[in-house]
């Protein structure tokens, strides 16, 4: 699920990140290493949020119904195999306190009802 856009999609939020920082550094010419630092790291938290969201996007995990049955991932209670029940949305905090909304499929195992959301 790669593709030549997605990478451009990465190129442009690199070169944005690249410029706003030589703009920041240009309106704050005595800023402290600290303070460049902060600023460095709220550009990049945000790029990276959406760099790992399209990577968890792009994995054939997200989308259980299109997995042939014997490729879907197994229940981690159980080790029974997974039903796709659909899609769903979820927002989760990345490491550097970034939100990110992802859209997968949910899964539950017939056997033991356990649900999987994203499924691994």
């Amino acid at each position: 699920m790669w593709s030549d856009e997605t990478e451009a999609h990465w190129q442009d939020e690199v070169d944005a990140v690249v410029t706003g920082m030589k703009e920041w550094r240009l309106q704050h010419p005595r800023a402290s290493l600290r303070e460049i630092e902060a600023a460095l790291d709220e550009r990049l938290a945000k790029m990276r949020a959406r760099m790992l969201r399209d990577l968890a996007l792009a994995s054939a995990a997200a989308h259980v119904s299109a997995a042939p049955e014997a490729q879907r991932p197994p229940c981690p209670t159980c080790g029974g195999p997974l039903e796709a029940r659909g899609e769903e949305e979820r927002t989760l905090t990345t490491t550097y306190n970034q939100p990110i909304l992802l859209r997968r499929s949910y899964a539950t195992c017939p056997a033991c009802g356990a649900g999987l959301f994203p499924p691994r």
